[in-house]
């Protein structure tokens, strides 16, 4: 009879302790089981949709891959061009100088910061203010700021300046450049944060030691620092190109597709197909191109981290 209290006593601790070691599953298991449904459930849907001939509603009748055969025919074989090729176009285009230029001018910035100069604490959250904005807040103020009727165009005329002419915004062949601009505008100041961080991380005394060895400040910065932001760069560079596959709200806030369309991207096409234009199955295989897009980018990246961990 004695021993009864104890062995009771240590069946109580023994249950708090699995109840404890269950409850972060049992909190995480609803969210797990959305994710589960309402993202991965609805990739697989829109990946079997792409495989039917779906037009207003869904046809789950399989008919192969003639969603995708539309969608290359009409890239390839129309005169003019398709609005999928002008939208993979614009893809390239903003792709490139939005990553490119977000990179370049992201670690100027945090170089520049990073001099120790006076009243950093003030440019620091400005500079990061515009990534705070959502892409329709950004889209609007650039709109107004680009339009040639009531922004910079017509400011500098009444100023005199009336030999001045900016009217990329409605102009087909250069609107995709006016959404470059907006989006490096906002995102520049988020790759300066992580710049400055990777900077700041940087031992201070190999800076002193190639100071020693003659190495001049470009020389330092070229042969040491830069290439030691190597991870900085890799994990900048997935961020902006997510964003830049993804985006969709800037370029309708900021264009409304420009004249014709000619400021689409893969995700205003697809948008536009699916819901407007009543071609649900060529709209679905579009967002599945563009899911591989991401993941063909984000796959290596995420080896390349498993690789270093395991190291």
């Amino acid at each position: 009879m004695p021993t009864a209290r104890p062995e009771r006593e240590a069946g109580a601790v023994s249950l708090r302790g699995k109840l404890q070691d269950a409850l972060p599953k049992i909190v995480l298991a609803p969210s797990f089981a959305a994710v589960l449904v309402f993202v991965y459930g609805f990739i697989l849907w829109t990946i079997y949709l792409s495989f039917t001939n779906s037009k207003t509603f869904p046809s789950y009748v399989l008919t192969d891959s003639r969603a995708y055969q539309r969608l290359w025919t009409w890239t390839f074989q129309s005169d003019p061009p398709s609005s999928w090729y002008t939208s993979i176009t614009n893809l390239g285009i903003f792709g490139v100088l939005y990553i490119g230029v977000c990179l370049a001018l992201g670690l100027l910035l945090a170089i520049l910061l990073d001099q120790k100069i006076r009243g950093e604490g003030v440019l620091r959250p400005i500079y990061l203010y515009p990534m705070a904005l959502s892409f329709i807040v950004t889209g609007v103020a650039w709109k107004w700021f680009l339009d040639p009727g009531l922004g910079l165009e017509r400011t500098l005329h009444e100023w005199g300046f009336t030999s001045f002419h900016f009217d990329w915004i409605k102009n087909k062949d250069r609107v995709i450049y006016t959404v470059v601009i907006a989006g490096v505008w906002q995102a520049s100041g988020f790759v300066m944060a992580m710049f400055l961080a990777g900077l700041r991380g940087i031992d201070g005394e190999i800076l002193k030691a190639a100071q020693i060895d003659g190495a001049t400040p470009v020389a330092t910065y070229r042969r040491i620092v830069i290439p030691m932001l190597r991870p900085i760069f890799l994990s900048a560079f997935i961020v902006l190109a997510h964003m830049a596959i993804k985006s969709y709200d800037l370029v309708v806030a900021l264009t409304s597709g420009g004249p014709g369309g000619s400021a689409w991207l893969p995700s205003n096409f697809m948008y536009e197909y699916t819901f407007k234009r009543n071609e649900m199955a060529v709209g679905s295989a579009s967002a599945v191109i563009m899911l591989m897009t991401i993941t063909a980018i984000i796959v290596p990246y995420l080896y390349s981290e498993l690789r270093e961990t395991n190291r």
